[in-house]
């Protein structure tokens, strides 16, 4: 298929984050997150993507071929991703047999999506060095697609010592479930183009796509059916994008300094400065609510998106408004390099309520996904 002829995924994005100035029963939140995600697939999501960490006090989901299974079980059609799923922590045979589980129970929608972490307290609490970090991903990956491609493997280094294993039931997918590398960094893109079958990055843009196609071609993979999503960090679609900015800019600073201090912490660049308030978070540009007058002037600019570069990419890519907006954004990126797929999380913070979640996604299947339908 031609990136020209592509129509854009639509996805859900959770975390499961459960902060204390906003704390409800954990069960109560798991259950609308599920009813959520049901909806979703009624209406016309295509994919739902789960991300993981590990030791966060909010709750941030831990384990996600857990609930990719719940997932599974109450859904038909919508696809399940992880990402990102953090090799390091995980042992890899035992890995390829939770994901031939869950891709067995949903009838053959698991997509596997892989980083390598960074954030320090995880390294110190699995006590993996995170120096060991790329060689562990690299040979995880290796090992798994081998085991769910029905291989019986044998594998001995510095980390694993696997002797004539054979990982069953076999998954639905064929050879096994696509593979997916997400990140951040350079880094990461190259370990894409060597490992996965595609690659999602937050904050999508030319350059990222053009360096993500050059490292295929270094790699001499195929570049004929490329996979590439973005994650778009809090997009919330509203018919009222100034009152939703006002609901919803707490949990995004929340969300912010949260990763910024991580990332700092890791020694990579940070999203922003600390946000101390909500008109520090407007100044940033990580939260955007524009007009939809404006909003089609600036996305008709669109040499102004070949000139942007990666690092502001990955640090500007939360939007909040109306869907003509939304629509106009998405359709820009689609133009400039054939977006495969969009990632939206609607509950940035885990605060939102959960009929306030349900109109947003509401509006991206009535409004905004019929703009990209063939």
């Amino acid at each position: 298929m031609s990136q020209e002829a592509r129509n854009i995924r639509f996805g859900l994005w959770y975390d499961f984050r459960n902060p204390a100035q906003w704390r409800q029963p954990a069960d109560r939140l798991y259950r609308e997150i599920l009813d959520q995600i049901v909806w979703g697939e009624n209406n016309g999501f295509d994919d739902v993507w789960l991300s993981e960490h590990h030791f966060i006090e909010d709750g941030y989901l831990p384990s996600i071929l857990p609930a990719a299974a719940a997932i599974a079980a109450r859904t038909n059609r919508i696809r399940i991703a992880s990402g990102v799923l953090l090799m390091p922590f995980h042992n890899p045979i035992r890995l390829a047999e939770d994901i031939a589980t869950v891709d067995v129970i949903s009838g053959g929608r698991f997509e596997l999506g892989v980083g390598i972490g960074f954030k320090r307290e995880e390294f110190t609490g699995f006590g993996v060095s995170s120096k060991e970090r790329g060689a562990r991903t690299d040979q995880s990956l290796d090992i798994i697609r081998r085991a769910l491609s029905g291989e019986t493997v044998t594998f001995k280094s510095e980390f694993f010592d696997f002797q004539n294993i054979k990982v069953t039931p076999e998954p639905i997918q064929k050879p096994h479930p696509p593979i997916w590398l997400g990140g951040f960094t350079p880094a990461a893109l190259r370990r894409a183009a060597r490992f996965g079958d595609g690659f999602t990055v937050p904050g999508a843009n030319r350059d990222v796509y053009d360096r993500y196609v050059a490292e295929l071609h270094k790699e001499n993979r195929p570049t004929d059916d490329i996979r590439f999503a973005s994650g778009t960090w809090c997009l919330i679609v509203s018919d009222d994008p100034e009152k939703t900015f006002a609901e919803a800019a707490d949990h995004v600073i929340y969300q912010a300094n949260n990763y910024s201090e991580w990332l700092s912490a890791a020694g990579l660049q940070p999203l922003a400065a600390h946000l101390g308030d909500r008109e520090q978070l407007r100044q940033s540009g990580l939260l955007k609510v524009v007009d939809p007058e404006t909003a089609a002037r600036r996305m008709r600019r669109v040499e102004q998106l070949r000139r942007v570069d990666y690092d502001k990419a990955v640090r500007t890519n939360a939007l909040v408004g109306s869907p003509e907006v939304i629509a106009e954004k998405l359709r820009t990126l689609q133009a400039e390099f054939g977006l495969s797929g969009i990632l939206a999380e609607l509950n940035c913070g885990g605060l939102i309520p959960h009929q306030r979640v349900i109109k947003a996604m509401q509006l991206l299947c009535e409004v905004v996904k019929p703009r990209f339908a063939a």
